[in-house]
């Protein structure tokens, strides 16, 4: 139920509050007082677009806000439960509010925090159930009429629809893949060579990451191998007087060698003397692994006189695949392994027709079953639907029109809703044949059919007693005894669900429980437009302002005073 609604600097209205209760409740106020400001309040907080230019002038933002007694259990719905984990446990009020800069850019919120507009549907499409004028238009909507059809048919058949819609999803699915399959049958031997090729040149040469590292560093060194021997000989020879290297004399290691023997002879005299006797010993070992380590280097470089050229043929081949496939060894071995499921694929394609043809059976066999079930439960609510609508539309003012729910096959034997389609066909005056919605019906009588549409079939939310419904001037073209019909059936409906009606008639305002006016007051700084609720005499002068009349004529003053005491 909608138990408040604020606005703030929406068109006309700087700043409005309407704090509604059960049952009916009207909005009324002369043509241009701003009206349809509230409902489009409301379709702001159900998710909808925020019109151009609609942030009152001079202000920086529009701001509607709508607190809402949560119906329990309404967060356990599935396609509210990424919602639901956002929100505190079980609320019992929630608060939906969308804010929208002067430069049209917008926010929505839900329980204080941040929600994107697909929340604000989602929830709100669960709380209010928005009935206006643009309606009519969606009433020609094959996809509305059978929409509502499916809705009269109850819960059943709404859980074996979305059952029917997955087998539908699957066979297309399959369907797809199956042709795609064949598709490539042609050339299935062509690709298993190709992959065979590519997959046998990718394994013979057997790449790893580490090793290209390894051989990349080596060839960098065997590349500069003259320089490295030059210089590690004349280290050599400068440090041991290596006389293979044509050094002559002891080196820098021999030196340090008699300087170390030398201080031996005088050792535990000085003490000082005995500390740099240490260094010296220690420089004599470290020249001596230098030496060793120097001679080794040369071993080395001198022992495999062709590697230079097995590394860089060894490193072509590999650089080779990483330019046929992708730039790096990591990739390389990517591509072989989908090299592998794909020749797995295409070497068992027979076996994988077979079981897609297997499911594609399987899922067409359950989707045909679903359809009949469905088809079958529709003709039985379509002949429900028009008896209910008949005795509704009775009750409307509108005796002897009918309508008719008439099942269409699809073109193509299935379609995403089942075997066939919906078209509504109504006729408004006996003996007249039936003829489709989008062609038969004036808008006072689209107006009352939509009426009936929301007491017997629930169009929207399929009928959720949990939802709000506001009705949007739908009794527009509606006067004399049908207009107190419409009124009737609205009061009807409201003491079943939160009502709100914004209406221009006076036989359905004067049912309501409660009653908001809108007035329009122009000022220095522009129009503005005020939200009141009115009762007493304030009340009976608005139903006077309805009829057409001042409170001071005394015929309507005494008339509205009627309506007010019919409807208590």
């Amino acid at each position: 139920m909608l138990l408040e609604l604020r606005i703030e600097n929406l068109l006309l209205i700087e700043r409005a509050e309407l704090r509604l209760g059960p049952g009916l409740s009207v909005v009324t106020g002369e043509t241009g007082a701003g009206k349809t400001i509230l409902a489009h309040s409301l379709d702001l907080l159900l998710g909808g677009r925020a019109r151009p230019q609609i942030v009152r002038p001079g202000a920086p933002e529009a701001y509607v806000e709508g607190a809402f007694a949560l119906p329990p259990g309404l967060l356990d719905d599935p396609a509210l439960a990424g919602l639901g984990e956002r929100l505190p446990d079980a609320p019992e009020e929630i608060v939906l509010a969308r804010r929208v800069s002067a430069s049209g850019r917008t926010s929505a919120f839900v329980a204080g925090r941040s929600a994107s507009a697909a929340d604000m549907r989602a929830l709100g499409t669960r709380l209010l159930a928005f009935y206006g004028q643009h309606e009519h238009r969606k009433l020609a909507l094959a996809s509305a009429q059978l929409e509502i059809l499916d809705a009269f048919a109850g819960q059943a058949h709404l859980d074996r629809l979305g059952r029917y819609r997955a087998a539908h999803a699957e066979v297309g699915a399959v369907k797809a893949d199956l042709d795609a399959l064949r598709a490539r049958e042609g050339a299935r031997e062509r690709d298993l060579d190709l992959f065979r090729f590519e997959l046998a040149e990718i394994e013979a040469a057997a790449p790893d990451q580490e090793e290209a590292a390894s051989l990349r560093a080596e060839r960098e060194r065997l590349r500069h191998a003259e320089a490295l021997r030059g210089a590690a000989g004349s280290a050599l020879s400068a440090l041991a007087g290596d006389p293979d290297l044509g050094s002559g004399g002891e080196g820098a290691g021999g030196l340090v060698a008699a300087a170390a023997a030398a201080l031996e002879a005088s050792a535990g005299v000085a003490r000082d003397l005995d500390a740099v006797a240490t260094r010296v010993r220690a420089l004599e070992i470290e020249a001596g692994d230098i030496a060793s380590g120097l001679r080794g280097f040369l071993e080395d470089i001198d022992a495999e006189p062709g590697r230079l050229e097995a590394v860089e043929e060894r490193l072509a081949a590999l650089e080779r695949l990483e330019r046929k496939h992708g730039g790096s060894i990591e990739a390389v071995l990517g591509h072989a392994e989908r090299l592998r499921e794909e020749i797995a694929r295409l070497e068992g394609a027979g076996e994988l027709a077979a079981d897609l043809e297997r499911r594609l059976r399987d899922a067409s066999e359950r989707r045909a079953d679903l359809a009949a079930d469905l088809t079958a439960t529709r003709r039985k609510a379509a002949g429900r639907l028009t008896a209910a609508m008949a005795a509704e539309l009775r009750a409307l003012g509108m005796e002897g029109a009918r309508l008719e729910a008439a099942l269409v096959p699809e073109p193509d034997g299935f379609g995403s809703a089942g075997a066939e389609r919906v078209e509504l066909r109504v006729a408004f005056n006996p003996g007249l044949p039936s003829a489709p919605l989008r062609d038969a019906a004036s808008g006072g009588e689209l107006s009352r059919l939509m009426l009936a549409l929301a007491v017997v079939a629930g169009a929207k939310g399929n009928g959720d007693p949990r939802q709000t419904l506001v009705f949007d001037e739908i009794d527009v073209g509606i006067g004399g005894h049908a207009a107190r019909a419409v009124g009737e059936r609205l009061r009807a409906l409201a003491e079943r669900r939160q009502t709100l009606c914004i209406t221009h008639l006076p036989q359905v305002a004067s049912l309501a429980d409660t009653h908001f006016v809108v007035t329009k007051r122009a000022g220095r700084g522009g129009a503005t437009a005020a939200v009141e609720p009115v009762e007493g005499e304030d009340l009976v002068a608005e139903i006077c302002r309805m009829l057409g009349a001042e409170k001071s004529d005394e015929a309507a003053s005494r008339h509205a005073r009627e309506l007010l005491a019919a409807a208590a």
